[in-house]
């Protein structure tokens, strides 16, 4: 939770009434989404393979969900911002495609965010000219950002005060016996969040 929430609060500082872009609604993306909801983002757009993810996706503050296996997400996303492109956008996957749409569908000046953690061996070919002519700014981000000692506990207010959806996350939870079947599920896409409880 700290992850998506921070990646948008901290290393973003998505300002509200803006638009958002998210690639990626597991565990991690939907904390982005719901990060956007908290700061006011005027327009959250999540893009999935998966319905099921993007049915989640609505449920944690999505206003437009995008089936990435049937539709041209940056093509979208340039339709709902009126050609412009988002304010800011999120790779939760982090994979060479998610990035290079997350970096093609900011406007100029727009901000993408590298969430997801991808292998040391991936790389995503970025135009440098078009990155500079059009002052797009490219980061990563490292457990949201967040400093423990300081923001646990506002995430901690945030959960209390219901405007922080913990419980939500959790679709699934698993006795020890069942991990296997809990890695199946998150393998293929079934829950938001699958939790292993002890005891």
């Amino acid at each position: 939770m700290p992850t998506g929430v921070g990646a948008v609060t901290h290393c973003a500082k998505v300002e509200a009434g803006s638009s958002v872009l998210v690639i990626g609604c597991g565990g991690v993306g939907l904390n982005v989404v719901q990060g956007a909801r908290l700061a006011g983002a005027g327009k959250i757009i999540a893009a999935d393979l998966l319905s099921n993810k993007l049915a989640f996706a609505r449920e944690f503050g999505a206003t437009h969900t995008l089936d990435a296996s049937r539709e041209k997400v940056v093509e979208r996303v340039r339709e709902l911002t009126q050609g412009r492109g988002a304010d800011y956008a999120f790779d939760a996957i982090g994979g060479e495609a998610t990035t290079l749409q997350i970096v093609d569908a900011i406007r100029p000046g727009g901000t993408a965010v590298i969430v997801g953690m991808a292998a040391m061996s991936v790389r995503a070919p970025i135009t440098p000219y078009l990155m500079a002519l059009q002052e797009k700014t490219i980061k990563g981000t490292m457990y949201g950002s967040v400093r423990p000692n300081i923001d646990f506990p506002r995430l901690v207010d945030l959960y209390l005060d219901g405007r922080l959806k913990i419980d939500q996350l959790i679709s699934r939870t698993y006795t020890l016996d069942q991990i296997n079947e809990g890695f199946a599920a998150l393998r293929s896409g079934q829950v938001a969040r699958g939790v292993v409880v002890f005891g």
